[in-house]
């Protein structure tokens, strides 16, 4: 009857170690456990043994085909603990070994067991990237969860991944088409096109017909020809500028009482009888050349809804959110802002005529704080109200939560900024209300993508407190937090803490003196504390436990080049104090 039972269970743990195993296999293992009972037992023994591995054979066919193609957790549990009871004979299967029916006999050892781990979850020889390959080999070891079987978790890892990737990738692809009402998008201003998507190449819009802009492409044609041609020979280039010249000189302005000029906001103003012809036709030559860049530029980006990514600067940024632009600026797949006065554009050439003309090279409003090359500006959002809007609309495109963009006068806004040979680039901001009857000393925190993970939001936040001390108030973040913003204050309000508690030689301690001293509120210093399992309740009371290992340890892991701010570098008086001047 052992010998029977070895038998079966040696075949079940090879059947499922295999995807697919075939009757040799399993006749084998019945021939060595028939082998190995055969020199103590008679021969009458012998063939009640042939008659088991026969019915054990059957049974084992059995199993095989009602398990191909799928394994369940109950098959692969019972055969790891058949294993583990047979003391590593189960001969598992090495995955890609020369021929499935040799069982190799010998000790399970742990990278044995993960390969039949992968053969019994199906994994695919391939898979989608890299780093896909990474997380499915690092996921047994780094997971700190309890663990789960390993076909219900290789389950859950195929049905899951998918789903994500597919939530990451999602994108609606739309037909672009002429914002005009009443436009077919047909035809194009600059006559090469069937087709338009731009207000730039509408042709009604231009107040002009199809046939007008194919016969408009075809003069502009001739006339380059004519151009290149005069330009290789002297006099007739002297004879083309004579004529351009006759041409000029021959308009004559109507009265003005006699035009009268279309208003209408849909369509382009009537342009006739203000210039000369000439001056006109090249006029409309350049919209029809700029239109025809302008969409050669949008049709390289993709074709979808709402605003995929914004050029500032020297960087070029994925948005994570949609922000609520003027209509004619949401719907463009890519808006272009100048960094120093946060002017939003449609193009790059309007971006560039811009930066050539634009005299800022800093925020508005007075430098509070200065160190090195960082610098913070103060902005009050009543003067300059139209750079607070533009800065609150850009924050949208990554926080989500943001609900103000335009009442900014309220609100203070600090603006952190990097200085070079160039200007000073922004970093990051954040606004406060002026009057927070909650002690709110944050409304919105952000530092830009290009800046994160480099110590710029910790700068950022360290300063909001350093102003609620010099305010003499105890202050906290608005909630709710984003994801990041939440991070990122744990991680600071950890490191002040451990900090203060590190310099502290005392014995007694308390939670108030804390919040008193740091202005950080009792809350967040509470919450962290018990985050940290530096808090007990006992006997009624609140008591904070000073773990020496736990400051050993942050002693040992923080870094010696955090960035930090300075007092001695403010330059700021609380608005009270003009008040009260």
């Amino acid at each position: 009857m052992t010998g029977k039972k070895k038998a079966s269970s040696t075949e079940s743990s090879t059947a499922s170690s295999s995807g697919s195993s075939s009757s040799s296999s399993s006749s084998s293992g019945s021939d060595s456990s028939s082998s190995s009972d055969s020199e103590s037992s008679s021969s009458q023994a012998g063939s009640e043994k042939k008659a088991a591995a026969s019915q054990a054979k059957e049974s084992s066919a059995s199993s095989v085909s009602s398990s191909t193609g799928s394994t369940s957790s109950s098959d692969s549990e019972s055969s790891d603990d058949d294993s583990d009871k047979e003391g590593g004979r189960g001969a598992p299967k090495r995955p890609g070994s020369g021929s499935e029916a040799e069982a190799v006999t010998r000790k399970l050892t742990r990278s044995a067991s993960t390969r039949k781990s992968k053969h019994v979850l199906g994994k695919a020889p391939y898979s989608d990237s890299d780093s896909d390959t990474e997380s499915t080999k690092r996921s047994p070891s780094r997971s700190p969860v309890k663990r789960a079987p390993p076909a219900t978790k290789g389950k859950a890892k195929n049905t899951k991944k998918p789903d994500s990737k597919s939530k990451r990738s999602e994108v609606v692809i739309v037909e672009r088409t002429c914002p005009l009402e009443g436009c077919t998008s047909a035809g194009h201003l600059s006559g090469k096109f069937d087709t338009h998507f731009i207000l730039e190449a509408c042709p009604a819009y231009h107040n002009v017909t199809l046939a007008k802009c194919g016969s408009e492409l075809a003069e502009r044609r001739k006339r380059e020809e004519a151009r290149q041609t005069a330009q290789q020979r002297d006099a007739d280039h002297q004879a083309n500028l004579a004529r351009i010249r006759d041409l000029r000189a021959k308009f004559k302005q109507e009265p003005m009482e006699d035009v009268k000029p279309q208003l209408e906001k849909t369509r382009e103003p009537e342009l006739s009888n203000f210039v000369p012809e000439y001056d006109l036709t090249l006029f409309r030559d350049a919209q029809a050349l700029a239109s025809e860049r302008i969409e050669a530029e949008l049709r390289s980006l993709p074709s979808t809804k709402g605003t995929k990514s914004i050029e500032m600067g020297k960087f070029e940024m994925e948005v994570w959110y949609q922000s609520p632009y003027p209509e004619d600026y949401a719907r463009l797949p890519k808006l272009y802002i100048c960094e120093y006065c946060l002017r939003y554009m449609k193009s790059r050439t309007i971006l560039e005529r811009h930066v050539i003309k634009c005299v800022w090279r800093h925020p508005p409003g007075e430098e509070v704080y200065r160190k090195d090359r960082v610098s913070v500006w103060e902005v009050d959002g009543k003067k300059y109200k139209q750079y607070c809007q533009n800065l609150c609309l850009l924050a949208k495109f990554f926080l989500d939560h943001k609900t103000l963009y335009y009442d900014v006068e309220p609100f203070l806004f600090y603006v952190m900024t990097l200085v070079d040979s160039e200007g000073c680039h922004t970093v990051g901001y954040f606004s406060k209300e002026k009057n927070s009857f909650l002690n709110y000393n944050v409304s919105c925190i952000l530092t830009l993508p290009p800046y994160q993970r480099q110590g710029y939001g910790r700068l950022l936040i360290d300063f909001s407190y350093l102003l609620t001390r010099v305010e003499g108030k105890i202050g906290s973040p608005e909630k709710p937090l984003s994801d990041l913003g939440l991070i990122s204050y744990r991680s600071y309000w950890k490191d002040v803490l451990l900090n203060y508690l590190c310099a502290r030689a005392g014995t007694t301690l308390s939670v108030k003196d804390i919040s008193q001293e740091m202005a950080i509120h009792s809350y967040d210093i509470v919450s962290t504390l018990q985050a940290l399992g530096m808090m007990k309740y006992w006997k009624g009371k609140h008591i904070v436990l000073k773990k020496q290992d736990v400051l050993d340890e942050w002693v040992k892991r923080r870094g010696h080049l955090l960035k930090e701010i300075d007092p001695a570098c403010l330059r700021w008086v609380p608005p009270q104090s003009h008040v009260a001047l």
